[in-house]
């Protein structure tokens, strides 16, 4: 069984390597047992809990962690059961869907980069800025030339970013094209997630093999060591939320939050 802190390196995408997602199983779950996955988790969640606090306390650095996959992936599932464990005060959750009127007159960059969190925050995006190499892509929205020199955009913008305090993890969130259709079917059939199902799903899972040439080519292109991406075999739920939770934990620490000690206060105070 892999410990939990080498899912982060046995999970991450190396720089400059070529990602083939057929050499990933999307079952794979590192020789963990789920009861123990769990009580790990907990702890993760515990751990998270307190490194947010001093993350928002110190104010010093800010977290952006990005969440894709495909349909039914289970991004939704991650941000409740993960980042469930963040304060809402510090922390907040943007989702990108079809550009708006005003977002598609700028560039593809100008509503992400309003939604990048502030020093001492932490945003979660569902979704981002690699829709505009994925979708915009397998839907030939723009010609091939413009979205290939994305990557080169946003490694640039993400540098940016990183150079201005903030700490960037990415997770795509990788399941089998079976376990897409398990999923999608218990959508339809529950009706507590019926509202989640859409006919466009069904057309958007006829495109499963560019949708994963697309993911392969971004992962490809856009992991760094500064910017990682992370394949989250994402086929159990449990293995995910152990995953995410034990590679955000880790993350967070190397930045070694603190909380700050005002020297502005007299010693000795008592309040009556």
């Amino acid at each position: 069984m892999a410990d939990e802190s080498d899912l982060r390196t046995a999970l991450r995408v190396k720089p400059t390597t070529r990602m083939d997602l057929s050499e990933r199983d999307p079952a794979d779950f590192q020789g963990w047992k789920k009861n123990d996955a769990e009580i790990a988790t907990a702890g993760q969640l515990t751990r998270l809990v307190d490194l947010q606090d001093r993350l928002w306390a110190e104010g010093k650095h800010g977290l952006l962690v990005v969440l894709q996959g495909i349909d039914a992936s289970g991004k939704d599932g991650a941000i409740r059961h993960v980042m469930n464990a963040f304060n809402p005060q510090g922390c907040f959750v943007a989702s990108f869907k079809v550009p708006t009127p005003e977002e598609a007159a700028h560039d593809f960059l100008w509503r992400v980069h309003k939604q990048v969190p502030g020093k001492g925050e932490i945003g979660v995006f569902n979704r981002s800025h690699y829709e505009d190499v994925l979708v915009v892509r397998v839907h030939e929205l723009v010609p091939r030339a413009v979205w290939l020199g994305r990557y080169e955009l946003i490694r640039d913008f993400e540098k940016v970013l990183i150079e201005s305090g903030t700490t960037i993890v990415k997770f795509f969130l990788h399941i089998s094209r079976d376990e897409q259709r398990q999923r999608l079917q218990e959508r339809y059939e529950n009706p507590r997630k019926r509202w989640k199902f859409s006919m466009g799903d069904l057309g958007e899972r006829k495109l499963w093999d560019k949708y994963t040439e697309a993911y392969e080519d971004a992962l490809s292109e856009t992991s760094t060591a500064d910017s990682p991406w992370y394949v989250i075999p994402a086929n159990r739920n449990w293995f995910r939320d152990l995953a995410i939770s034990s590679i955000l934990a880790d993350t967070i620490e190397v930045l070694k939050p603190s909380y700050p000690d005002p020297d502005d206060l007299p010693k000795g105070l008592v309040i009556e």
